[in-house]
């Protein structure tokens, strides 16, 4: 069976991550892994010759070395502390629970846990990040490399009473709702399926198509062709408004040079939102 992945690192949102996989583990019937990645740190070697002698360089190299042995040691063991404290926190849930520690590159490793990944859960931002309208440096990349859903946890986590899904008609959007439509994930919770109006044809006809595909399914299903010049702050406005707890999208439907030029809604929207958001690809 496939598992949630929760991807802790000991930030300020760790608990959000953790209610938050325990809740879609439970949901999707699945096993969660409980995952700390321990990324290489930079080595401290420099070039030193030309400004202190020969032997004081080797003495130093060799303090250094001494230096991030001890650094790697100590996050090895903060991480052990940081996935028996998870296990801690989710252990009356009654959900089968395992730990996961690994070295190397943060996105690398969920890449290769995706043949056994069915959602990954992470935080927005990762240790060291004090303004909350940014995203983690890992996100971005996490979001554009894997197919799994990605459940991206904020400032804080309840359980859903509603959702909304940000639909636009693209392939990306219409490859969410089939993915929405699959799972157990938000089954039974009442969906908000709103689009911002671009002045296209057929735009009401294509939402329309939408919702009646999440109605057959046995979704409760409120549809909504919404104004706005900003297409991500006139869908936060909608969600604020409707204090909607979680919001599922599709993600990067074009390449990152075109996005250097127009700029990216699924970054906006996952800098400025404030409840979790699920990018589905």
């Amino acid at each position: 069976m496939k598992n949630v992945i929760a991807c802790i690192d000991g930030s300020k949102l760790t608990q959000n991550v953790l209610s938050a996989s325990a809740w879609a583990a439970e949901r999707m019937q699945a096993p969660l892994v409980l995952l700390h990645a321990l990324e290489k740190s930079s080595s401290n070697e420099q070039d030193l010759s030309g400004t202190i002698g020969l032997g004081s360089r080797e003495h130093l190299l060799e303090e250094l070395t001494e230096l991030d042995e001890k650094r790697a040691k100590l996050a090895l063991e903060h991480g052990k502390v940081l996935l028996e404290y998870a296990q801690a926190f989710v252990a009356d849930k009654g959900l089968e629970t395992s730990q996961l520690q690994r070295h190397g590159n943060f996105v690398e490793t969920l890449t290769d846990l995706s043949d056994d990944a069915r959602l990954y859960v992470v935080g927005k931002q990762g240790t060291g990040h004090l303004d909350s309208d940014v995203i983690g440096s890992n996100l971005e990349s996490a979001a554009r490399s894997l197919h799994q859903p990605l459940l991206v946890v904020s400032d804080e986590f309840k359980t859903p009473q509603s959702f909304m899904v940000a639909y636009d008609g693209r392939e990306t959007a219409k490859v969410a709702l089939e993915r929405i439509a699959q799972s157990p994930l938000l089954k039974g919770i009442p969906c908000h399926l709103v689009m911002v109006k671009r002045d296209k044809a057929n735009e009401a006809v294509e939402l329309d198509q939408a919702r009646a595909k999440l109605v057959d399914l046995g979704f409760e299903v409120e549809a909504k062709l919404i104004e706005g010049d900003d297409i991500q702050a006139a869908l936060l406005s909608y969600q604020r408004a409707n204090q909607i707890d979680l919001i599922a999208m599709g993600a990067y439907a074009h390449s990152k040079v075109r996005q250097f030029f127009v700029g990216s809604n699924t970054t906006k929207m996952l800098t400025k939102c404030q409840v979790p958001v699920i990018i589905l690809r």
